[in-house]
């Protein structure tokens, strides 16, 4: 086998200011080709309307509107920005048009738009009109995510407008005509999941919006739901043009609990390391310099109005998120490589991990107070936690590589007891034998869907129990997805995406899969109350636009970074692209059943990419590619039969090896995208690993060899080498097979 040619054509997605048409599966990009756009149909007209479809883009001429008239207008998809019309003619002395908005066609209104508050839906925005010509929307009600729009005539007269359109604001450091200009890209050979990738990478997108357009909690005290609320946003949130927030339509703030999906992802589809740098930067920038507490969600530079619940939000302690900042500023560091950030930031770093050990207690375990229980909207968070406990372990196992980084190993002897103590006492503590799940804490009998998946993710469960909570979770799932009891009846796609990784690392890629194809797929994306585009907070279990943590249900965020998780799994684990830092990587494909893959991305230091192909039953063919100068590992699945393994690198450097057919249940994966793999990876068998291996061009085939002889077997044993100096790539070294196995290749 050769380097495939969709690899040769994937690599040229990483020149940057390459033409729109060299960007592999361009055509499933829904960032629009330039800013203006008009509205695609018309979803509904009442009253006296004539030639609605004038102002779409399929239409010529004028709408005109009797009175009492109203039009909703489809965009087709999911956008963001700034309205404008053109007034062609108008008949009345006192007349009016209004402009409401809905992500949803299941809160399409005559009374305003989509909800920002807590309570009631948003005020309409009324332009009295002083003649013929030009009216836009004011800066700071540019509205971050919708996908309906509502044009109403409330007056006696008669009014004709010429043009509609919106001006695209997301991205705005991006000129008109990049923002489709992708990095990463996705193929494979169900067209679900390729939809479901790019409607993530567009969901980040729609999240990253101009710095002084943040902040839309600016009526939180509205009690009466019969009034539309008011509604703006006019905050600076960063010291530059962009900001990565949680939300398209709200809260528009930059949360570091988000920030566990949506940054890889940004990283993974558009390498927008500016964006993240700024946003990343002004998490740190509040740290309480006390307690070394880091803040819940990050306070804007600039509040217009002065708004009182900043106030509140200071005085917020999060155990979850104040770990999550940490966390960002690693997962920055991984993609970016960004040395001095990292280094500026480092002090802050071991002091707000040193926050977070204070509350360890003689159980070995984190102890929640209950002054810091805020978390992801989840309720009951507290005392010996296995969801904070799962994070703190995995967080200190994260600041241990920074560590080595930054040459400061010193408290690392410390910290490693930190980690290994929490492992013990969790499983001693909280693990519940007979239901195969972590409960949430010793004082109840919940098993959560979050600690769950953070045990795995942690290393805080072993190799069986990870397989075994995999499975678990799967038997829980419902038509509309994965249940997150922890927060009565909520789907969260926030914490389903930390579950597609757990199944990927326990061995069980099927099951996130199956989940990104039903969960994401067939409700959050193909729904028709959905935006077709992009992707939601979070729902009820009967797949009902309801979110318990609200008061009003049109509050729900239909464009949400936190639930762009499939980008992740399916780039990294899928087709087995992890990025361990500037200059390491781990190569582990884990295609499940697909039979097709084909992926890349780009970071600082160049491109990754990777091609898989099934060829009938009987041998797969696997070529990667990753940057010359950094290093890396090769893990390679045993398969289901007695199999020949080869691997050849650019430089002529050849590697093979025979197995006896693995036949095994799935094992507990080693390492999860925000770091490398653990002590775990010395219990399991089942897995090649190809260590020390130089960045370059790869050929992998697998080929089944039913009379072959293993040599030796699939547990243990040294590996064939040819090529330079024994080392694929050059240097000394060894082929191991060693532990966490993952399921195997689709033979």
């Amino acid at each position: 086998m050769t380097l495939g040619s969709s690899v040769i054509r994937g690599l040229a997605a990483f020149h940057l200011f390459q033409s729109i048409l060299a960007i592999p599966y361009s055509e499933y990009i829904l960032a629009p080709p330039q800013r203006v756009l008009s509205p695609v149909s018309v979803h509904h007209a009442n009253g006296s309307v004539t030639n609605a479809n004038g102002v779409t883009t399929s239409g010529s001429g004028s709408v005109s509107m009797g009175p009492g008239s109203a039009v909703t207008y489809d965009y087709s998809k999911n956008i963001g920005g700034l309205v404008s019309f053109t007034v062609s003619n108008v008949s009345g002395s006192n007349e009016f048009i209004g402009i409401s908005f809905s992500e949803s066609s299941f809160w399409i209104s005559p009374d305003g738009s989509d909800a920002t508050q807590n309570v009631g839906i948003d005020q309409t925005l009324w332009f009295q009109l002083n003649g013929t010509g030009n009216y836009t929307v004011d800066d700071s009600h540019q509205r971050g995510g919708f996908r309906y729009l509502n044009v109403y005539h409330n007056s006696s007269g008669n009014v004709a407008l010429s043009s509609l359109t919106t001006n695209f604001t997301a991205m705005p450091h991006y000129a008109d005509d990049a923002l489709q200009g992708y990095t990463g890209y996705f193929h494979c050979n169900d067209e679900k999941l390729n939809r479901v990738w790019y409607a993530a990478a567009y969901t980040d997108q729609l999240c990253t919006i101009p710095s002084g357009a943040g902040n839309s909690l600016v009526d939180l005290q509205a009690s009466d739901p019969n009034t539309p609320t008011l509604w703006w946003a006019n905050s600076t949130l960063t010291n530059g043009t962009s900001a990565l927030v949680d939300g398209a339509k709200r809260d528009k703030l930059i949360w570091p609990g988000d920030f566990g999906i949506s940054l890889p992802g940004v990283f993974l589809s558009t390498n927008d390391q500016y964006t993240l740098k700024l946003s990343v930067q002004q998490l740190f920038s509040e740290q309480n310099a006390s307690t070394g507490q880091l803040q819940y969600a990050a306070t804007p530079i600039y509040v217009n109005p002065p708004d009182p619940f900043f106030s509140s939000l200071g005085q917020a302690y999060s155990y979850t998120y104040h770990l999550y900042n940490i966390l960002a500023l690693n997962n920055y560091y991984i993609y970016s490589g960004d040395l001095s950030v990292l280094q500026d930031n480092w002090s802050r770093i071991k002091f707000a991990l040193a926050y977070s050990l204070s509350s360890v207690d003689s159980t070995g375990l984190a102890y929640v107070a209950e002054n810091a229980t805020a978390d992801w909207l989840r309720v009951g968070m507290g005392a010996h936690n296995i969801e904070a406990n799962s994070i703190l372990r995995f967080t200190i196992n994260s600041v241990i590589n920074l560590a080595y980084a930054v040459n400061d190993t010193e408290p690392i002897v410390a910290w490693t007891a930190y980690a290994e103590g929490i492992k013990t006492a969790a499983n001693e503590l909280l693990w519940d034998n007979s239901a195969g799940l972590y409960t949430d804490n010793q004082t109840t009998t919940l098993h959560p869907q979050d600690g769950n998946v953070w045990a795995i993710i942690s290393g805080v469960a072993n190799a069986s129990q990870a397989s075994t909570i995999s499975t678990n979770l799967a038997a829980r799932w419902g038509p509309y997805g994965a249940p997150a009891p922890e927060a009565g009846t909520t789907v969260s796609p926030f914490i389903s995406g930390f579950e597609l990784q757990a199944h990927f690392l326990a061995g069980q890629p099927q099951h996130a899969i199956d989940l990104m194809r039903f969960m994401w797929a067939d409700f959050m994306l193909d729904d028709p109350r959905m935006t077709n585009s992009t992707f939601n907070e979070g729902y009820d279990v009967s797949g009902a636009l309801h979110y318990p943590a609200y008061q009003d249900d049109a509050r729900i965020s239909h464009a949400h970074g936190w639930a762009t998780g499939p980008l992740i799994a399916l780039s990294n684990y899928a087709a087995g692209l992890h990025v361990l830092n500037s200059s390491t990587w781990v190569v582990h494909p884990q295609p499940g059943n697909l039979s097709i893959i084909d992926a890349g991305f780009a970071t600082a230091i160049g491109a990754f990419s990777a091609t898989y192909q099934a060829m009938g039953n009987q041998s797969v063919g696997y070529n990667f590619s990753t940057p010359q100068g950094t290093t890396g590992t090769v893990i390679l699945d045993v398969p289901a039969c007695n199999a020949r393994m080869q691997m050849q690198g650019g430089n002529g450097s050849t590697w093979s090896k025979t197995v006896a057919g693995w036949s095994g249940a799935a094992r507990a994966g080693a390492f999860a995208f925000w770091g490398p793999p653990d002590a775990r990876s010395a219990n399991g068998t089942g897995t090649v690993t190809i260590s020390d291996v130089a960045g370059g061009n790869y050929t992998v085939s697998i080929v089944c060899e039913n009379g072959i002889s293993p040599s030796p077997t699939s547990t243990g044993g040294p590996a064939t080498f040819t090529g330079a100096a024994g080392k694929i790539g050059g240097g000394s070294g060894a082929a191991l097979i060693v532990g966490a196995v993952v399921a195997a290749f689709a033979l």
